[in-house]
């Protein structure tokens, strides 16, 4: 654009004065270039302290301790009243499936549960021992050998088995926070929980049969919740849809066909839904951290390669128009390394200027993402300082090549070509 405006009548009397067409006009370009260069550089900070915040977001998210073993678990729900079953019988239709899926060669471990562990959780009333009634606490349904199919640690007790049916005594199982909440100067092992079962009947009353450490109950970000694990088969709350666990060996997606297969055979009717790993379950819990950090990355790192380039060539055509100078100071005895860092200066001045202006942009703009952020602090210094070391990599890189071009320049031809 400022070559079209080059006033020829000028340049044309510069040239007969012995002087270079348009040294103005090429001033001009060069304070353009390197201002526009100056807000990419900025720009990229900005963009990988942002992929930084999120991409440690999601990994202080992915190992986060759980409680339970994550891996080779297969999950799937069954909704057997949606296809005619009733009470009692459809606990016997879920009991009969759970053997059935036990048995297929490669499982380890069977169990199912009202739903998943990451999305389960809702509040119940209790008392205990005449205490005044919480509802703080969370209710998990489960079935047999759940503890050990989750591979969650047992402090005392038992785990929910097949003693436990409609016709024995109600038990519980709670978790290590509800003891120390509810229990917190006696041992809660064989006391008596009683919650409200529905309205108008009497509490129902269970006796506390093993403690279990506690679990990420109902979401990644969720602090721990005291919870407390009653048997899905005595009677409360009364069975509808269940979540199946599987403890598999190997990929636990191999195993669906043959689930489809024996689901199908008990009752074609009954749907199989949300078929998935608990790797998968956990991914989708994380989903927005997951774009967010792909899409930060991908962008820093796009503004990365602009800002490089562009900086490669401004600096290449401002080597390009100093040839003679580099050729008469080579040929006044400078060495080729002072050439170099003559022009990695200039490099060093474009990105400390971004940089000044980059910071407190980033700063600012970080705030403004805290609310998606976990285990990090919006002006977390590893992201900026590992920001500010790429950045500055990057700058090296795109300007060393100009340098060296430059150092090798023979001052004999530079000066035969002013």
């Amino acid at each position: 654009m400022q070559s079209t405006r080059v006033d020829v009548i000028s340049a044309m009397k510069e040239t007969r004065a012995g002087q270079p067409v348009g040294r103005r006009s090429f001033g001009r370009r060069i304070n353009v270039s390197q201002s526009l260069i100056v807000g990419q550089i900025a720009l990229s900070l900005l963009m990988l302290v942002a992929a930084g915040l999120f991409v440690r977001t999601m990994n202080n998210l992915e190992s986060i301790q759980l409680g339970f073993n994550r891996e080779n678990l297969l999950l799937f729900e069954l909704d057997a009243r949606k296809a005619g079953h009733k009470d009692p019988e459809i606990t016997t239709f879920y009991a009969d499936l759970l053997k059935r899926f036990s048995a297929i060669p490669g499982v380890r471990e069977a169990t199912l549960s009202n739903e998943s562990l990451i999305r389960a959780g809702y509040g119940l009333s209790l008392s205990i021992q005449g205490k005044p009634a919480s509802g703080a606490n969370r209710l998990s349904v489960i079935g047999p050998g759940f503890m050990k199919t989750m591979q969650i640690p047992l402090i005392a007790g038992r785990d929910i088995d097949e003693r436990d049916q409609p016709d024995s005594p109600a038990v519980a199982i709670v978790s290590e926070l509800f003891a120390k909440v509810n229990f917190p100067d006696e041992n809660p092992m064989g006391q008596h929980v009683a919650i409200m079962a529905r309205p108008g009947r009497p509490p129902r009353d269970m006796e506390i049969v093993g403690i279990a450490k506690d679990v990420r109950y109902g979401g990644l970000r969720d602090k721990a919740r005291p919870v407390m694990y009653i048997p899905y088969n005595q009677g409360f709350p009364r069975p509808e849809r269940m979540t199946y666990e599987l403890r598999t060996a190997g990929d636990p997606l191999r195993y669906v066909n043959t689930v489809r297969e024996i689901v199908h055979q008990a009752d074609s009717l009954v749907p199989l839904a949300n078929v998935k790993s608990e790797v998968q379950e956990i991914d989708q819990t994380i989903n927005q951290e997951i774009i967010f950090a792909e899409l930060c990355t991908a962008f820093a790192i796009l503004a990365l390669i602009i800002a490089s380039v562009g900086l490669y060539g401004t600096i290449s055509y401002n080597v390009a128009r100093r040839s003679s100078e580099i050729g008469i100071r080579m040929a006044l005895g400078a060495r080729r390394g002072t050439v170099v860092k003559m022009i990695l200066r200039q490099v060093f001045a474009l990105a400390a200027m971004g940089l000044i202006i980059g910071i407190p942009a980033a700063l600012g703009a970080s705030k403004l993402v805290s609310s998606f952020l976990f285990g990090i602090k919006p002006n977390d210094p590893l992201a900026i300082t590992a920001a500010v070391i790429i950045l500055l990599a990057a700058a090296i890189l795109a300007g060393y090549a100009p340098a060296r071009r430059a150092s090798r320049i023979d001052p004999m031809v530079a000066l035969r070509h002013e």
